[in-house]
């Protein structure tokens, strides 16, 4: 009898960023733990931000940054799933602004079920991506568990002048994006085997994208703010944002890059459950939003894109850095005076 190939998100109920714990039950969470209250003025960043990284500062010039981001499989290939959580987790260094220095890995495999040579396989796949990003993956920890997990912990360095933090934005600041949306949307057809080659493609070079452009920002005043966008869709990230500026965003729907296809996908109902988990955590403090616009704004994003903020009179100056890397980004809306709803969306 010829067995079926095992795939890897068989074992995710909600794939890469989009197993994160719902928004509402998180706070719950930290608010009832108690644990995370700040008394040490050398934490600079810490969980009061909702911020990519913790940044911890060890001299008048230097300041560690630490941060650690794991989740399930989003695609069935290990060494895919490899470099795809490589390069989520080292992403919120470069949101800080800042530079990695190494990582380590963090894996729970079902090592009676699914073959070593895999996880081998996702850890050749992660240390590829740590290359490119220039740095060692110096070892890690293993749990043998029923489903596997793989991420890193990243360690970075930045000057503490120099930190993007994701609260710093200013009324009037243009809103730009680097990577299009879409990234849950693919996922979720590929998880159903419903995904085209050439989407898959796609969705390999989207997520395995390194964000290094944020260690380039980081070193320019120009920016005020940098976050990542990942499993609470571009709109949880920029609520977070914007409240942490105490300022409102106005985006508009038509400017919003989207990675090529996923409205085929979208029209067939095909996107992650946990798109609504977003929208049901949001849809209070956001104005404007028509049907289906909702899967645009609250698709979980794994390995997505920095979304930053920029004085609009910086725009060339902007313009031209990314230009010299050869960064694509989009700009999609504004920062404004706090309103009575956090985010409105334009038609």
């Amino acid at each position: 009898m010829e067995t079926k190939p095992m795939r890897l998100t068989e074992w995710s109920e909600g794939s890469g960023c989009g197993c994160k714990i719902a928004p509402a039950i998180l706070d719950q969470i930290l608010n009832a733990s108690g644990s995370f209250s700040q008394s040490d003025p050398n934490l600079l960043v810490g969980n009061s931000h909702k911020d990519d990284a913790a940044v911890y500062q060890v001299s008048d010039d230097l300041a560690m940054i630490n941060t650690v981001d794991f989740f399930t499989p989003i695609v069935d290939d290990p060494f895919d799933f490899g470099r795809i959580a490589a390069a989520n987790a080292i992403s919120d260094v470069y949101a800080m602004g800042g530079k990695p220095i190494f990582a380590n890995a963090i894996l729970s495999w079902p090592v009676e079920k699914l073959a070593p040579e895999l996880a081998a396989k996702v850890l050749e796949g992660a240390k590829t991506i740590c290359k490119q990003a220039g740095i060692e993956l110096a070892g890690g920890h293993s749990i043998a568990a029923k489903d596997p997990i793989f991420g890193l912990s990243v360690n970075g360095i930045i000057h503490p002048r120099k930190i993007k933090t994701n609260q710093g934005s200013k009324e009037g600041d243009l809103l730009l994006l680097t990577k299009p949306l879409g990234i849950g949307v693919l996922a979720t057809a590929l998880k159903r085997q419903k995904i085209q080659e050439k989407d898959y493609i796609s969705l390999l070079d989207t997520t395995c994208k390194l964000n290094s452009i944020g260690a380039i920002l980081g070193n320019h005043e120009e920016v005020h703010a940098m976050t990542d966008v990942t499993g609470f869709g571009l709109l949880g990230h920029l609520i977070e944002m914007a409240e942490g500026a105490g300022l409102s965003a106005e985006i508009e729907i038509s400017k919003l890059p989207l990675i090529e296809g996923i409205q085929e996908y979208i029209n067939q109902f095909i996107f992650p459950d946990n798109t609504y988990r977003n929208w049901n955590a949001y849809n209070t403090k956001t104005k404007g939003v028509v049907g289906m616009d909702l899967v645009k704004l609250c698709d979980p994003q794994t390995s997505g894109g920095l979304l930053i903020s920029v004085a609009p009179e910086n725009k060339g100056w902007f313009e031209e850095t990314m230009k010299l890397h050869h960064q694509p980004h989009w700009e999609i809306g504004r920062f404004v005076e706090k309103g009575e709803f956090t985010v409105e969306v334009m038609s």
